[in-house]
């Protein structure tokens, strides 16, 4: 590819250019707001999460919306939908909403077995809520299959990357150079004491809880 090329062009492994994946990705991710018993006003916490299906189901992380009275989702184009939470599982960290629409665009999900130290990915998401929606950090796979202290009391490890997460980013994608979902980004799941070291929750590993949630 020529430089000029390198914004629209697929190269030949199927790998796209980070402004593709941020046009493909982005529609797919959410901003969660959850609200307190009594106050209907102010968000009391907020995240991101991933639409999976085109009517409405989105996972995210059990942290963003545990004892959350409400539960507000925001789509990228600023449409928000009252959620229902179907299910959360917190000893991986992992819920699913569901908002009443159709015809999201929903995200396509990859094998985070396959990934390797180096692999460059993207972090999409809210750090800070809706003020900073949509930001994009990127970085490397910094280190796979790492075990957390207390999360991964169950045997649940996680990806290490450098991209950087925040606290909203908790629920977001982390994304591969194909543009698909490989980890969901935890926040939660970090040592105050280190920098540039970032936590998701491997895709493949949470596929199988995401379904016994949907059940």
């Amino acid at each position: 590819d020529t430089p000029s090329d390198s914004d629209t062009t697929v190269s030949s492994d199927g790998k796209l250019s980070d402004k593709e994946i941020i046009k493909k990705v982005s529609p797919a991710v959410v901003g969660i707001e959850c609200y307190a018993f009594g106050n209907s006003f102010t968000p009391s916490s907020s995240g991101s999460g991933i639409i999976m299906t085109a009517d409405g189901y989105i996972v995210t992380n059990a942290h963003v919306v545990e004892d959350a009275a409400g539960i507000t989702v925001v789509l990228e184009n600023g449409d928000a939908y009252a959620a229902e939470l179907i299910g959360a599982d917190s000893d991986t960290d992992l819920a699913v909403l569901k908002i009443e629409a159709s015809n999201l665009t929903y995200a396509e999900f990859g094998n985070s077995d396959e990934l390797e130290r180096g692999d460059r990915v993207i972090a999409i998401g809210n750090p800070g809520g809706e003020q900073f929606s949509g930001s994009i950090t990127r970085g490397v796979i910094s280190g796979l299959n790492r075990s957390v202290g207390s999360y991964s009391s169950n045997g649940m490890t996680y990806i290490q990357t450098d991209a950087a997460i925040n606290p909203g980013n908790s629920g977001g994608p982390l994304v591969n150079l194909h543009g698909q979902v490989i980890g969901i980004s935890s926040a939660k799941i970090v040592s105050e004491q280190y920098e540039g070291m970032g936590f998701a929750i491997p895709i493949t590993g949470a596929k199988s809880i995401i379904d016994d949630l949907l059940a």
